[in-house]
């Protein structure tokens, strides 16, 4: 059963409301909010059910490689307002988007446990993966985190890796993978529901509406790593709205010069209104074609037709991938 819209979200332990203190606390990063990450989810979820407690996520932002790693920053799969969109919908109560530094990076294991689970959670109970390691040079282990719930009174709960049906363990690297390769499919297969962006509807050269396919504009981070093409796509409004579209992802090499910014098109069928300024979702449903120059506009339009119809039809046959996908995609905000 799907929980609330979006779950509280705090940016600092030290702001924790003091009514979701004492409850369970999933740990991790949880970029992707994967099928894995989803058995740890669940696990915190049905902890909480049985010991009537809150339900909350521990997670860190920005990301731990764009902090060590600022010249490659991580394509990230679900930035902290989507991964709080989800962690409402599976159940829980808030999410604590705690800021990752290498000063914080730095401090010890047992500093980890006594200030922020302990002082500032007051965790009853603690969710992981199997492999979480915390604290300067990762030296708080499983293990340690087993003897520390021991030592200070609170449960531990570490939850194995997560296989797909043919054996392969998931994670958010094949989710990128996959998404790279234009194989949304595979992506959603991984992930239990559609990926999806959220960006602000942006102006444009209003190209669209005089070829008659008016669109939807995003900028998207530059380290997103999508293929560039053409996607048939469900995309929501920020009032809930649901509708049926087809996306352009890419530079638009036929009305643009090469070097032009990446940016998500999306032409909405059957609507009329004015977006500017919201900020809106859409979900990949299915990778059409590739990017093309044409030899001006009358063949783009023409092979805008034909996308349309190719888009129309594999959105009709469409059916939610698990309840997580139909509260995301297909349920209508009321």
């Amino acid at each position: 059963m799907m929980g609330r819209k979006m779950a509280r979200r705090f940016h600092d332990v030290s702001g924790f409301a003091g009514e979701l203190k004492h409850g369970v606390v999933a740990i991790g990063n949880f970029d992707g909010m994967h099928r894995g990450h989803q058995a740890v989810l669940a696990r915190a979820t049905e902890t909480a059910a049985s010991l009537g407690a809150p339900a909350s996520v521990l997670t860190f932002e920005p990301h731990p490689r764009t902090v060590f790693r600022p010249d490659e920053p991580v394509f990230r799969l679900t930035p902290a307002p989507m991964k709080a969109r989800i962690l409402g919908q599976l159940g829980f109560d808030a999410v604590i988007e705690h800021p990752f530094s290498k000063a914080f990076s730095s401090q010890s294991a047992q500093e980890f446990v006594t200030n922020i689970l302990c002082g500032h959670l007051g965790v009853r109970h603690v969710v992981t993966g199997f492999d979480f390691h915390f604290g300067k040079g990762r030296e708080g282990n499983p293990d340690y985190l087993m003897q520390a719930g021991e030592q200070h009174g609170f449960g531990v709960t570490l939850v194995d890796a997560f296989s797909d049906e043919n054996g392969d363990v998931v994670s958010s690297s094949r989710v990128r993978e996959a998404l790279a390769a234009g194989d949304v499919a595979l992506a959603a297969g991984l992930l239990g529901y559609r990926y999806a962006v959220s960006a602000e509807i942006l102006h444009g050269k209003k190209l669209g509406r005089t070829l008659g396919y008016p669109t939807a504009n995003m900028a998207l981070p530059p380290e997103t790593a999508l293929r560039p093409g053409i996607y048939a796509v469900r995309f929501r409004r920020a009032n809930g709205a649901v509708y049926d579209g087809v996306a352009s992802f890419g530079r638009r090499p036929t009305v643009d010069k090469d070097g032009a910014d990446l940016l998500l098109e999306t032409y909405l069928f059957d609507f009329a209104g004015d977006l500017y300024g919201e900020t809106c979702t859409v979900s990949l449903v299915s990778y059409l074609r590739g990017e093309e120059k044409f030899d001006g506009l009358d063949p783009l339009v023409a092979q805008m037709k034909t996308d349309e119809a190719e888009a129309r039809a594999v959105l009709e046959t469409i059916a939610p991938l698990s309840p997580l996908d139909a509260a995301l995609n297909f349920e209508t905000a009321t």
